[in-house]
């Protein structure tokens, strides 16, 4: 049985799908089959990015899925070396040519990079893009909120989205208030953990007993409940559609609370300063 996750709105005026089939570390030929599979059993909504080297297996799948292109939403993402006007410009550009798109949905700076100290002339960049209607909405991926402020203040314009790790051992309180009080979409991903124990911890594996549902059920209804947008991986038909059906249930505050509990504030050297997923 197939079904499709509810949209959230965009300071921008547009919609994007509550869960995103994501993609890192896929090949061009893993992540082809498992975008053709997600999007039969109701995904439609795919992330990916310049730094994950798929792109074009997404593009072949788009291409092949047979669904209307307006009924798909894609997010990309462009590294530190597009950090300006022209360069964002060119960067957009390889990942439509990769993708074979003419426009993306979504378009992300993959992290700030402050060692470069270049982001806020990639979010002008970005800003520009969305005019020319290359990108339909524009956010960021790995910001902190001293980012975020910053570009708040330098542009007056807000990012529409900010990806981060988030899962029940790393909630991102202030992150997510900050996105809260200035309209952001928080989406998490890694939203099972990483490799972490998180869907084996016995907090998480009671509730999905009490519940009849699976630990990564449990997971990203955390997520979701509060309002936050997801992206999770998995090329198992199976599981993608596991991972979609989240919607039929809810979590008590009981049950919020004690996977709030699991927090631990550590996250993966990704998420630092430096790096971004």
């Amino acid at each position: 049985m197939t079904s499709i996750a509810p949209t959230l709105p965009l300071s921008g005026g547009t919609r994007m799908p509550q869960i995103a089939l994501g993609t890192w570390p896929l090949d061009d030929h893993e992540v082809e089959k498992a975008l053709l599979s997600a999007i039969e059993v109701g995904y439609r909504h795919v992330d990916t990015a310049e730094n994950y080297e798929n792109e074009r297996g997404v593009g072949r799948a788009l291409a092949a899925c047979g669904m209307p292109r307006a009924e798909l939403f894609v997010t990309t993402k462009i590294n530190a070396k597009w950090h300006g006007h022209a360069e964002a410009a060119e960067g957009l550009a390889r990942n439509l040519d990769r993708l074979g798109l003419d426009y993306v949905d979504l378009l992300l700076l993959h992290w700030p990079n402050p060692a470069r100290d270049r982001y806020v002339h990639g979010w002008e960049g970005l800003i520009e893009l969305r005019e020319r209607g290359l990108a339909r909405a524009i956010g960021v991926s790995n910001f902190k909120p001293k980012h975020l402020r910053r570009v708040i203040d330098a542009t007056h314009v807000t990012p529409e989205v900010n990806q981060i790790e988030r899962h029940p051992y790393l909630i991102r309180s202030a992150a997510v208030a900050f996105h809260a009080e200035h309209g952001i979409v928080t989406e998490g991903w890694s939203p099972l953990g990483r490799d972490n124990g998180l869907l084996e911890h016995p907090v998480v594996t009671v509730i999905a007993a009490e519940i009849g549902r699976s630990p990564s059920q449990v997971l990203l209804r955390w997520a979701v409940q509060q309002g936050h947008a997801v992206a999770v991986k998995s090329k198992s038909r199976e599981r993608q559609a596991d991972n979609l059906a989240v919607f039929d249930f809810a979590l008590s505050d009981g049950q919020l609370a004690a996977l709030d509990g699991l927090d631990t504030g550590e996250h993966n050297a990704v998420d630092s300063d430096v790096f971004g997923h």
